[in-house]
């Protein structure tokens, strides 16, 4: 019997499931849609793992400027970087998987970077929404950070599309030796163009279901030349955040924030620091038993972020019943209100809430909370 998930019940007994093919490769096109985070956001970018804003299923794309469509790509979604991500799904049964998909898709993205209208994006996605009885409006507004703003992310995408700053994806059952090697190939020499392959697995027992994603080209070669853009990244230390914070929001806020790393340097025990172009950024890591959490981080914008969407990917949790329970004691600080439906996404509080002293000490002791129940489950 192959290898496969084993399911613990809350009883104790164990459920065996066994690898189960699709029934269709529309099958798996429907999850894709109704679950983007199937695309595994977190494997693409660990560190800020990716959200998908669907524009359309079965997208016409033409070959000429104001031709008629000549392809249908499978799925467009936007990354919360309003990065076109275009996404074509073959079950590993279909021969086209190994090499033909491949000439398919690179047509579908050189036609999309030059016959793709932000416009006209933007009027699928409407439609998209319409079908669905949804606003797109308040569907747009809850996908973005409270601090992002509608236009500029269409604007933001028209710039990517430009620039040629889009990702491939291709989506299966299973990812062929032949399609992996070619995919790390492709993802080491493109850039600022991804390309990358994410492989669902289906799991089934005793009426039950897992759905396990993977994503493959991620090589060490491949993060390295895009993580050596130079112009494009910027390696934030402490010195150089403290120095930007302190510049753009004055020495209120910076002192806050020392407070709070303070705080952090007793109770996390490491610091990543980031590497935005623009905008510094430091996460307090907590490390225990073999993995390691993600709790909030701050920038230099003089903002800080609690990091749910971080935080609901392993226990405790990912129990929405404790995420609540965060999110409630963090609006019980004067000023702060996190809405309801935050607790999957990262919202972000100006830390100059936190000047009082007793504020400070609220957020200080709600974080101790968090690392408590880590540590107590």
């Amino acid at each position: 019997m192959a290898s496969g998930v084993f399911l613990i019940q809350e009883d104790g007994s164990l459920i065996e499931m066994e690898e189960q093919p699709y029934n269709s490769e529309d099958h798996l096109q429907i999850l894709l849609e109704r679950y983007p985070n199937l695309m595994a956001g977190d494997q693409i970018d660990d560190m800020n793992p990716r959200r998908w804003l669907l524009i359309s299923r079965e997208i016409g794309l033409p070959a000429e400027e104001d031709g008629s469509d000549r392809w249908s790509v499978d799925h467009l979604f936007l990354d919360q970087d309003a990065i076109p991500t275009l996404v074509e799904v073959k079950r590993s049964s279909d021969n086209r998987i190994r090499r033909e998909v491949v000439g398919q898709m690179l047509d579908y993205a050189a036609n999309a970077v030059v016959y793709w209208p932000v416009e006209e994006i933007r009027a699928k996605f409407d439609a998209t929404c319409r079908a669905n009885a949804l606003d797109p409006e308040k569907l747009l507004s809850d996908f973005l950070d409270q601090s992002d703003d509608s236009e500029a992310f269409w604007l933001k995408a028209k710039t990517n599309l430009q620039a040629g700053k889009i990702r491939m994806l291709f989506v299966a059952d299973e990812i062929p030796n032949e399609l992996r090697r070619v995919v790390e190939f492709l993802n080491e020499q493109m850039n600022p163009a991804e390309v990358l392959a994410v492989e669902i697995k289906q799991f089934a027992g005793q009426g039950f279901k897992s759905l396990v994603p993977r994503v493959h080209g991620q090589t060490e070669e491949a993060k390295a030349k895009k993580n050596s853009r130079g112009t494009l990244e910027r390696q934030w230390d402490e010195e150089s955040f403290f120095k930007e914070l302190r510049s753009r929001r004055g020495n209120q806020d910076a002192e806050i924030a020392r407070k709070i790393l303070d705080w952090a340097k007793n109770r996390l025990a490491r610091f990543w620091w980031g590497k935005g172009k623009q905008d510094g950024s430091v996460y307090p890591l907590f490390d225990y038993m073999g993995e390691t959490y993600y709790p909030f981080c701050i920038w230099t914008y003089g903002k800080i972020e609690i990091l749910f969407q971080r935080m609901m990917i392993r226990p405790p949790f990912s129990d929405e019943t404790l995420r609540k329970e965060l999110l409630s004691r963090l609006n019980q600080i004067p000023g702060v209100s996190i809405p309801e439906n935050a607790t999957t996404r990262r919202p972000n509080i100006f830390l100059s809430l936190f000047s009082d002293t007793s504020s400070l000490k609220q957020l200080l002791e709600t974080l101790d909370w968090v690392v408590d129940e880590i540590k107590a489950s």
